[in-house]
């Protein structure tokens, strides 16, 4: 603990960290915001971290590539900073850095934890399993973000009585009347259905099978329907197997829906939050793939934040982002035919905007600190 402070120290070891920005990022950052509460953090991040965390966090520096070089300076950093500052708790932000966070925490005397998302406990890389795996089974707390991971985390060896889930929080935005009117405009979208996808396009997100299988049951029905994908293929994803534009573009042609879908790559947040205010669904068509999960859906719950119901299929941690008939519906995994009715059905009978706000607003990012800290309390204490 610091003696000027009277604040415990935290230490938090991440590739996942703004510069680099998507779902994990923001968690990390937000998490890192949140400790600041009651705890002094640095954090060992990226190459520009350091321009991006919240007030009063230290970041050090590690330039993201090769991996390799990452984790090895990484690890390094964490050592001497752990060393040099004695922090009570060494937390990493994904199994990823979860051996660098129990070494920093081993030779320091700290605590150590890991926050999990899903795909760090599936990776089949079989040096990662080797090496990756015994350190989160050495953890003393391992933090799942939903119900899903816990159970992957249990299957690898963690101690179950070690397990927490803390899910991933949201920001809940201001009311803005004139988005929806605003995008709409920009667009030329006049009254048409819309369709949003959010995220990176990878072959988990099932963009592709989606406009092939499900798109051209809703157009038959609403020939005004406009699907709007933002994102793009990930650049920095370790693991992940893209789908790119050309081949969803292809796939929808084929399918006679090529008219009815638009890209529009990566948007700024200020567009973002205009396009969940404008669309009338959002569509996560996960697909169940082995050594893939989809750890939460966190798009669902930011899309539920501006009152935006989601159709999933109800897969890995997506059954706790989405609450069926409360915050949009759940299908069976691969029912082409149950998503399609499903977006008709809330087309034609659109669910009240409060009623999918409400749902949010259990995820609300002050809610997502009073949990952690709930888990990282106990062993800032010993």
């Amino acid at each position: 603990m610091s003696i000027a402070t009277g604040k415990s120290r935290l230490l938090l070891v991440t590739r996942n960290f703004p510069p680099l920005w998507g779902g994990m990022e923001r968690l990390n950052w937000h998490l890192a915001d949140e400790l600041t509460h009651a705890y002094e953090v640095t954090v060992i991040g990226p190459d520009g971290a350091a321009a991006q965390v919240p007030a009063g966090v230290t970041a050090i520096e590690v330039p993201l590539r090769p991996l390799w070089r990452f984790l090895l300076l990484a690890g390094w950093r964490a050592l001497r900073a752990a060393r040099r500052s004695r922090p009570d708790v060494v937390l990493a932000g994904s199994g990823l850095t979860a051996p660098l966070a129990w070494l920093a925490a081993r030779l320091s005397g700290a605590r150590c934890a890991a926050y999990v998302h899903g795909l760090d406990l599936v990776v089949p890389h079989a040096v990662y399993r080797a090496l990756w795996l015994p350190a989160l089974r050495r953890m003393d707390r391992v933090i799942a973000n939903s119900r899903a991971t816990a159970a992957l985390a249990g299957r690898a060896g963690v101690p179950r009585e070690r397990i927490g889930i803390v899910h991933p929080g949201v920001e809940l935005p201001q009311p803005d009347a004139q988005a929806r009117a605003r995008f709409r405009a920009r667009h030329g979208l006049g009254d048409a259905a819309v369709l949003l996808s959010v995220g990176r396009l990878t072959a988990r997100k099932g963009l592709r099978e989606f406009v092939a299988e499900v798109l051209p049951q809703i157009a038959a029905r609403r020939p005004d329907v406009q699907l709007l994908v933002v994102g793009d293929v990930p650049a920095q994803a370790l693991f992940a197997e893209a789908q790119t534009p050309d081949s969803i573009r292809a796939a929808a042609a084929q399918a006679g829906v090529g008219g009815h879908v638009r890209f529009l790559g990566n948007l700024p947040d200020a567009d973002l939050a205009d396009a969940y205010f404008a669309a009338d669904i959002l569509v996560f068509p996960i697909r169940e793939l082995p050594g893939d999960i989809e750890g939460f859906g966190m798009v669902a719950v930011e899309a539920a934040a501006h009152g935006l119901p989601t159709v999933a299929y109800a897969t890995g941690g997506v059954v706790d982002a989405v609450a069926d008939g409360e915050s949009g519906a759940l299908l069976a995994p691969g029912d082409a035919d149950g998503f399609a009715a499903a977006v008709l059905r809330l087309l034609a009978q659109p669910m009240p905007p409060g009623r999918v706000q409400g749902f949010a607003g259990r995820f609300a990012w002050p809610c997502f600190g009073e949990a952690l800290a709930a888990h990282i309390d106990p062993l800032s204490r010993g």
